[in-house]
This record gives C-alpha cells, structure tokens and sequence, in this order.
C-alpha cells in the first residue's frame, strides 16, 4: 500500500482488462520485493499470501519464478498458482520469469503439456508463453510448431498468444516458419496476426516481409 501510486494505477488499469483490482504499483517494485521474499521463507510466504489485489498476486508469481529451489518445488507452487491468473500481464510476466525452466527443459515441458490442451484461457496462455519464450531452439521448434497448430480454443488471449508465438519462431527460425505457415491449420485471424507480428519485427528483412504480406488470407 506504500508504494501504490493512484496515477500508475489509473494508466495500468486501462491497459490490463480484468485487473480491477490493482493498487498501481509498479513492476519493478515488485520485482524487488519478490526477489528478497525468494531469499528467504518463501514456502510460508506463498501458503499465508493474500489475493486480493492484482499486485499480491502478481508477486506470487514473481517469488515462484525467483525461487533457488529444486524444481519438482518450482512445479508444485505453479500448480497451486496458475489457476490465480486472470489477465494477460500476470500470465506472461511470470511464465517470462520462470528462468529454472532452461535449466530443466525436460520436466517443464512435459509440465506444461496439460495446460496447452486445457478449455481455460489463461492456462493456455501460459503454456504458449512458456514455449515462446523457453522453448523455441533448434531441439524444439518443430514440436513447438505443430503444438501451435492444433491450438483451437476460441479466446481472444489464447489467438494473440499463439500469433505472437508464431511471430517468435519466425525471427528465430525463418525458412521452417515459412514452411510451416505455408501449410498450417491456423484460423484467419490468428494466421494474419501471425503475419502482422512478423512485419512488425525490426529483425526481419524488407524482402521477407513482402512475401509475407503476400501470403495474408483475405
């Protein structure tokens, strides 16, 4: 409640739809807090922690993702945590946050496995942004690609997430992206917003974003 500023609230508020219950404090103030609370007794921390605002549910997330401990730990507070999420921002800061995931690709990736096939946005929304953000290298991007592909869910969250996925995959792995959007399964929205988010990225040539503008259904 100290570090709440009603300005940051009124200008943050707008752009998290279904945060309505922020204070407005700001990310890396929390981020501050969460790496001191994962310095210490952060299982207690977790088991007594409130939910009621967006902030006190953020910095759980955020604790999770600083976290030095085992990873079997890791999953078991994600598991209690993930059905908390209610909007893209607490989504996608902590699935960016869980850096234990590079350290144990394996485990992860079979744990996020559930949470891609669920009916639930957020949860879906999780799992892609993990993949984009842990998982899209060499030993992965064709299983991240056709994860892609059967992603169905009719939510507006899930669609811009998997574009953005896709977008990723593009940058980092061009010519099997091109294929892949050549004969993928994608619904028209979410494969022209695929498209658009390529054309946006700066570390894509003009040549290449003339093709794929090209390629956009009507």
């Amino acid at each position: 409640m100290q570090l709440a500023d009603p300005k940051y609230r009124k200008f943050s508020s707008g752009l998290i739809p279904g945060a309505d219950n922020m204070l407005g404090v700001k990310i890396p103030d929390l981020r501050d807090m969460a790496k001191r609370i994962a310095q210490g007794d952060w299982k207690t921390y977790l088991r007594e922690a409130t939910d009621d605002s967006f902030e006190e549910i953020m910095l759980q997330g955020l604790v999770i993702g600083y976290v030095k401990g085992n990873p079997d730990e890791i999953i078991s507070a994600l598991k209690y945590f993930i059905p908390k999420i209610d909007n893209w921002s607490i989504c996608d800061s902590v699935a960016m946050g869980l850096k234990i995931a590079k350290k144990y690709p394996d485990k992860f990736w079979k744990f996020i496995q559930p949470y891609l096939d669920s009916k639930r946005e957020f949860f879906v929304r999780f799992g892609v942004v993990m993949l984009l953000d842990h998982y899209v290298d060499e030993k992965h991007i064709d299983d991240v690609l056709n994860i892609l592909d059967k992603i169905t869910l009719d939510a507006y969250y899930v669609k811009m997430s998997v574009a953005w996925a896709v977008s990723v995959c593009y940058v980092k792995f061009p010519k099997i992206t091109q294929e892949y959007l050549l004969n993928c399964s994608l619904d028209d929205g979410t494969y022209n917003k695929s498209i658009q988010k390529i054309i946006e990225s700066y570390r894509v040539d003009n040549d290449a974003k003339n093709i794929l503008r090209k390629m956009k259904r009507k």
